[in-house]
């Protein structure tokens, strides 16, 4: 999708500071964090949400949780605890039109915040 920031970011288009990739998913720092760490992960292939997984791409985006798992692990996350959010159309906050999933770590993190 032309217009759509994250697709600009995954194809080099908007620079970002990368935490890991691999052949169908990108991991990068957000750029207004809202905890110590925060990291957001998003496939390569335009899904708007998880509203919009359909049988054509579900095959593709179950991949995300172990990629999901393989950032952590890299991050040095894993035995302390993080959280993983989807964020699906306005009303939950979703801003940006591209599934993704928000890591946040590296601190104690207050529920629901």
């Amino acid at each position: 999708m032309s217009d759509c920031i994250f697709c600009k970011i995954i194809n080099g288009e908007i620079p970002s500071k990368k935490v890991m990739e691999n052949d169908d998913f990108y991991a990068f720092y957000d750029i207004n964090p809202v905890a110590k760490v925060h990291v957001l992960v998003v496939p390569k292939k335009h899904v708007a949400n998880i509203s919009a997984i359909t049988d054509d791409n579900q095959k593709y985006v179950a991949g995300i949780l172990p990629f999901i798992r393989d950032v952590v692990a890299k991050l040095g996350l894993a035995d302390d605890g993080y959280r993983v959010i989807f964020n699906t159309g306005e009303k939950a906050g979703q801003t940006v039109f591209h599934m993704h999933a928000h890591i946040l770590g590296g601190q104690e993190l207050d529920w629901p915040n």
